[in-house]
């Protein structure tokens, strides 16, 4: 079974509980297929300190957490964002997508994301939508 890196809508999708349709492809999954990286989690503990509920938000995030492994950015992600980066150069925006899509490169990982548009450039990525039901 291929390992999955969750791009943060996708945490957010889950941490909602909604669409639904995210939560059954995520339940079809085993214990260890799916992760998150550090750069998401940092995104998604800024996230919980800006939005209307955060003690709600630190809860689903810490649950989220404890059921998905998050793996830190390591010295193999740097490497391959060094690459993502001069393959987009004259992209000046997207960095953390830019540090995201490398990670799951150098992961050997299928992102899966609601924004295939903003990954749609990375060379060795590869990309999956949970949102269409055709993608498992």
């Amino acid at each position: 079974m291929p390992r999955y890196m969750l791009d943060t809508n996708m945490c957010v999708y889950l941490m909602k509980h909604q669409p639904e349709s995210v939560a059954r492809r995520f339940a079809q999954c085993y214990v260890g297929d799916v992760v998150i990286s550090a750069i998401t989690c940092a995104e998604l503990e800024f996230g919980v300190l800006v939005c209307a509920n955060p003690e709600r938000e630190r809860q689903n995030l810490d649950a989220l957490v404890e059921m998905i492994e998050v793996l830190p950015f390591d010295n193999q992600a740097a490497r391959s964002y060094g690459q993502v980066r001069k393959a987009t150069r004259e992209r000046k925006s997207d960095h953390l997508d830019k540090l995201i899509a490398a990670h799951a490169i150098a992961s050997e990982a299928i992102l899966v994301t609601n924004n295939e548009r903003d990954f749609a450039h990375y060379s060795g990525l590869v990309v999956e939508n949970w949102l269409n039901s055709d993608d498992h």
